[in-house]
């Protein structure tokens, strides 16, 4: 019975959490506990632990008497996670690059089609997609406490993805850039990766404080 609810609590986690990161639930109001759990044919029980896994992968707030509250997105937010990614993950893959396996390459040959092909055919997946492609360049390295905070640096990332890739063309800009950056791991040039990854990031980083910026003087 407990392996059904954790695999239940699994699946609606999942649920819910696409919607945050598509924007389709609303950052001011509460969650609607009661209509989810109703829509999802679910008990509160998995629908709690659900909302309180949601809420310490940050992309939910709890309040006392008033339950759970979808996270804005902010600038600062944007900042300090893209900052932390710049600080951590280029070093993170350059080092896994130089300890891949054969399989190793073939999952993240992997990762970057899926990717590849949510862009053209499912956007809702696009940001999931690209924490899978982003963390299969780290996961070979073995270092696992630095896997799991690019982990939860990707999870966090995932609405500013879909925002940094509204305008047009941007798709095919981060195309071009993270087919460079699997070039430059397969081939296990760890110094041109690092700079690769260093410039990507850092780009969408100079996108999102745009972004904001316009945001803030309409």
């Amino acid at each position: 019975m407990t392996i059904i609810v954790r695999t239940l609590a699994e699946r609606v986690f999942e649920v819910i959490r696409e919607r945050i990161v598509a924007g389709k639930l609303p950052v001011r109001e509460p969650v609607r506990q009661d209509a989810l759990a109703a829509e999802l044919g679910v008990s509160k029980i998995p629908l709690r632990e659900a909302l309180a896994r949601l809420e310490h992968e940050g992309l939910l707030t709890s309040q006392a008497n008033r339950g759970w509250f979808v996270r804005a997105m902010s600038s600062d937010e944007a900042e300090e996670i893209y900052q932390l990614r710049l600080a951590i993950e280029p070093t993170a893959a350059a080092f896994a690059c130089g300890q891949a396996t054969d399989d190793d390459r073939l999952a993240a040959i992997s990762a970057f089609e899926a990717l590849d092909a949510a862009a053209h055919d499912n956007l809702n997946d696009v940001a999931m997609r690209n924490r899978e492609f982003h963390v299969s360049l780290v996961r070979p390295g073995g270092r696992m406490l630095t896997t799991q905070l690019v982990e939860r640096l990707e999870v966090l990332a995932e609405r500013y993805v879909l925002a940094h890739l509204e305008p047009a063309g941007r798709g095919d800009r981060a195309h071009l850039e993270h087919r460079g950056l699997l070039d430059a791991w397969v081939a296990g040039d760890a110094k041109q990766l690092h700079k690769l990854l260093t410039q990507h990031i850092a780009n969408t980083l100079e996108d999102l404080r745009a972004h904001f910026a316009a945001s803030h003087t309409q």
